[in-house]
């Protein structure tokens, strides 16, 4: 029997190199749990990412990527140890943001902005 699929919003993610960024988001804790070879799916902390071959011509990433994935999670601290080395410093640096979110910034492939975050005032209660 086929499990009930959660509800919900997912990123699909443009990607010049679809196995470095398999790569990068089971560096985060997600496995790959289903799709194609062109098209993976990624679950992990209750979150799923969908990744996609930009094309036959590697997408020309700008200067600022326009993309980001938010991963909203009370295991913030844990995902951040996974990637201390890709921490945006000194603006994505772990901690609590004036808009009320703990959260720390990624530099994922591409230049895909990965944040990470859990409301401030939950923090310890998870």
């Amino acid at each position: 029997m086929a499990e009930t699929p959660s509800i919900g919003a997912f990123a699909i993610v443009p990607c010049n190199h679809l196995e470095s960024a398999v790569a990068f988001w089971e560096r985060l804790g997600f496995a790959r749990t289903g799709g194609a070879d062109n098209y993976p799916i990624m679950t992990g902390w209750g979150c799923e990412v969908h990744l996609t071959q930009a094309g036959a011509d590697p997408w020309s990433v700008p200067a600022h990527n326009p993309f980001g994935v938010f991963i909203r999670t009370p295991q913030v601290d844990a995902i951040a140890a996974r990637a201390d080395d890709l921490i945006i410093r000194p603006g994505g640096v772990l901690r609590h943001r004036e808009w009320g979110l703990y959260e720390v910034g990624i530099a994922g492939p591409d230049s895909l902005l990965v944040r990470v975050g859990w409301p401030s005032h939950l923090v310890g209660s998870a």
